[in-house]
């Protein structure tokens, strides 16, 4: 007789202190095996993707071969036969979640699908698409991800206007967040006005992690001396903990305090890119260090399973450390190695990653499609 998933104590631990655990993953296995919902019972509480994410399932097993079979027979192109695979595993997964989110009264139980990248730079294509994935999924519990691109804040805005809830993904940099802020309650600002009800909206803040730690230890390498090796492995949170700052001192604002006296809801800060790159540092370093109230880590599952096996949860760890952060971010900057310059190469690089991705997952489908048409009709087994 099997044993029922439980909730381990390191999961169980970052619940009390206000962090909701969400996945980085999403496959048509994962959520038709039952492994999602087992994920579910042991303290998982969301679900994020990304054309990354789509492209790996994709490219593995079967699981697609009956829906992509069916698709070739309706005639449809390879970008509408990508949407349709994208949003079914979204919704089933929503669908998995729903639950968790009725329990939480909407603030978890959420699944992220992103805008293709192709976007970043396109407002208006972005808002129109975005549109259209809500629609297409359509669960309440969907969101849906904008790029933190300058093209991309407008288009933050004009979706939440529409009363749609929103993951902005790809933030690095200090001044992009509160910009991001901005967008936010410029947003939400817009539904009041417009009469929608804010009550139902839902936005959260994806501040990568790792990735910046990647960029400036290479750049400390590459100085070289004590200082250099002494400031390895604390940019990245050094970065999430003074995005948490501005995340509080939006809060403090009598801005928000109106919509909050409307109903609105916080847009929580949600660490991205938590899986540790290098295998010098604890791999559950960025769930460890990043402990605060109302903050989502979303995690790959092999972080996820360090911290259900090993994580020490010590209570909040980003708030009495804003000081210190801030020391270390101009001691890296002192050293030469240009923040603006690192963040901004960051970015670049992150649209043009989910850009290559996404190629590649169109690539994937494509040829999916041409082997189901060249069996007649019959999917061959990869």
């Amino acid at each position: 007789m099997s044993t029922a998933p439980t909730v381990s104590e390191p999961v169980a631990a970052l619940s009390r202190h206000g962090v909701s655990v969400w996945l980085d993953d999403l496959s048509r296995d994962l959520v038709r095996s039952g492994d999602l919902e087992r994920l579910v019972a042991r303290g998982v509480v969301g679900v994020t993707s990304n054309p990354t994410i789509f492209a790996s399932a994709l490219a593995k097993g079967t699981a697609y071969e009956d829906q992509v079979r069916e698709l070739v027979a309706s005639g449809a192109t390879v970008e509408e036969a990508v949407t349709a695979v994208t949003t079914t595993d979204v919704r089933e997964a929503c669908d998995v979640l729903a639950p968790v989110y009725e329990a939480t009264g909407g603030q978890d139980g959420r699944v992220s699908l992103e805008v293709d990248p192709r976007l970043a730079h396109d407002t208006a294509r972005t808002i129109e698409q975005a549109k259209a994935l809500a629609a297409t999924v359509d669960r309440p519990n969907v969101m849906i991800k904008i790029p933190a691109t300058v093209e991309g804040l407008p288009a933050i805005t004009a979706v939440l206007a529409e009363g749609i809830s929103v993951n902005v993904t790809l933030i690095f940099s200090l001044d992009r967040y509160r910009a991001v802020l901005n967008a936010w309650l410029d947003g939400l600002e817009r539904a009041q006005e417009a009469g929608t009800d804010v009550t139902g909206i839902r936005s959260v803040a994806s501040f990568f992690v790792s990735r910046v730690d990647s960029a400036v230890d290479a750049r400390l390498d590459e100085v070289g001396g004590d200082a250099a090796a002494s400031l390895r492995g604390t940019a990245a949170v050094a970065n999430a903990r003074l995005a948490y700052q501005a995340y509080e001192e939006v809060l403090a604002s009598t801005r928000w305090a109106d919509l909050e006296a409307a109903g609105a809801h916080p847009q929580r800060p949600l660490w991205a890119s938590t899986g540790v790159k290098d295998p010098a540092y604890p791999d559950t370093k960025y769930v460890v260090d990043l402990v605060a109230p109302d903050t989502v880590n979303t995690m790959p599952g092999s972080t996820l399973a360090a911290t259900e096996d090993h994580a020490e949860i010590a209570g909040d760890t980003v708030r009495d450390t804003y000081t210190q952060a801030a020391e270390q971010l101009d001691a890296v900057e002192r050293l030469g190695i240009g923040y603006v310059d690192v963040v901004t190469q960051l970015e670049k690089e992150g649209v043009a990653k989910f850009e290559a991705s996404w190629e590649e997952l169109l690539g994937t489908v494509e040829q999916a499609m041409a082997e189901v048409r060249e069996s007649g009709g019959q999917a061959e087994h990869r």
